[in-house]
């Protein structure tokens, strides 16, 4: 299915659509190098059928940006909780079909498989576009853990009955914690080591601190006679 056809769907297909999916996730180690970190942000009101979406991508481990495409497009289907990837990666997808550059891994402003059905966000791109993903979400959306520490990188795991789905990461002493799993072609250990990397001075690790930035400026800057905005640096 064609993400242009989400609109389409009904609530209870694209629950459907969400379990075909759910039987394809590739939870693996990544064995190539990563030099690229791709990251994707939504921006839209849920009452309106606007989205804006960004995809930048940086340097790793540096975290320099490279390039980043913005775009506006829109959408007729609702905001419903647990099948928010279906207003937001057919923008997401959009703008990833503009880059020039491709990253070794793209980190996603949501879910990956800590979610009821195992099929967040960053496992929906993921399988889409045939990427590594991984889900590092500022809110729980399923699965149940314990407050971590209170020190920097102190985690604790996300269980969903005896089965580990995600991580809570506490990314700056005194602030909430992250939530972090993986999307497709990526394992959790990998996932974790790899926000780690990308934390910089901020609760949220860079790429997607970025990407949230960009997509603001985007929508709060757009132009109505330009729907896409596609950088090299």
């Amino acid at each position: 299915m064609r993400p242009s056809e989400y609109e389409t769907l009904r609530p209870e297909q694209a629950i459907d659509f969400q379990q075909e999916l759910r039987k394809k996730i590739c939870i693996q180690h990544l064995s190539t190098e990563i030099r690229l970190v791709g990251a994707a942000d939504v921006s839209f009101n849920k009452y309106s059928d606007d989205i804006f979406a960004v995809v930048v991508i940086l340097s790793y481990p540096d975290m320099k940006i490279l390039e980043k495409v913005s775009i506006k497009t829109a959408t007729k289907f609702p905001y419903i909780s647990g099948l928010l990837a279906f207003r937001e990666v057919p923008a997401v997808y959009d703008a990833w079909m503009q880059l020039q550059l491709k990253p070794d891994v793209m980190i996603l402003d949501g879910q990956g498989i800590a979610h009821e059905r195992r099929t967040g966000i960053a496992v929906h791109f993921g399988l889409l576009a045939n990427v590594p993903t991984i889900g590092c979400a500022k809110s729980r959306l399923s699965g149940r853990y314990e407050e971590p520490g209170n020190k920097q990188f102190d985690e604790s795991p996300m269980l969903d009955k005896n089965e580990i789905i995600g991580t809570a990461l506490r990314t700056k002493p005194n602030c909430k914690p992250v939530f972090v799993s993986p999307g497709h072609k990526i394992d959790l250990k990998q996932s974790i080591e790899l926000i780690k990397t990308c934390v910089r001075k901020h609760r949220i690790p860079e790429p997607t601190r970025l990407a949230h930035l960009l997509v603001n400026e985007f929508r709060k800057g757009f132009e109505k006679d330009s729907s896409i905005q596609h950088s090299l640096f």
